[in-house]
């Protein structure tokens, strides 16, 4: 068990959602209370090459979100010769932590892609409430990220200006929010297809 009085859904990770794409990123730090356990953690991940997830909380819960979830939307795309809607995704994310409301996750998460509707971005609770919006910010450093992207944030940015707006807005809560860290991780997600980037720590 996380220990009382300690953080359990530390890091900084975002989600953009710009009109030819989706940003997802987080910095890489894993603590445990006030010990640092890994520098390299992973918390934005691509699903498939329509779709990525990124969490804040704790990894091992994040990590078996990710595998029930990936393995979901394949049986799914197997069984009906058709490619699940990033709305259909989250929702069965919301359904699958609703269900496990005595015993949840520790965990916050950030959903995104495209599909025939266009580019989406859904952000879930750790008991599956789902709420759909143009950006997020979940974990300890959320507060600071947010506020950097409501500074800049556009109807129409694009997704080039939404990945730099992303990792201004993650270095901003790197320097003042001590569970934050260690370079960030990034997963850009478009028309041309999905790929994974990751910028270093200075």
């Amino acid at each position: 068990m996380p220990e009382i009085g300690y953080p359990i859904t530390g890091a900084t990770t975002i989600g953009i959602l710009c009109k030819d794409g989706v940003v997802l990123a987080s910095e890489k730090r894993i603590t445990y209370g006030l010990s640092l356990m890994s520098k390299a953690g992973k918390k934005v991940f691509l699903v498939n090459d329509r779709i990525g997830v990124a969490f804040a909380g704790l990894i091992s819960d994040a990590q078996a979100v990710l595998r029930r979830l990936a393995a979901e939307i394949r049986l799914y795309e197997l069984g009906k010769n058709s490619r699940m809607s990033v709305k259909a995704a989250a929702k069965f994310l919301a359904n699958l932590l609703y269900s496990q409301r005595w015993f949840p996750v520790f965990t916050e998460t950030i959903i995104g892609g495209f599909d025939e509707e266009g580019f989406k971005l859904f952000i879930l609770d750790q008991l599956g409430s789902l709420i759909e919006d143009k950006y997020a910010a979940v974990g300890t450093g959320a507060a600071l990220a947010i506020s950097v992207i409501e500074a800049s944030y556009k109807e129409a940015i694009t997704v080039e200006e939404g990945r730099e707006l992303a990792i201004k807005a993650i270095k901003a809560a790197i320097s003042r929010d001590v569970i934050s860290g260690d370079g960030i991780d990034l997963v850009v997600i478009s028309r041309d297809g999905a790929k994974e980037d990751f910028i270093p720590a200075r």
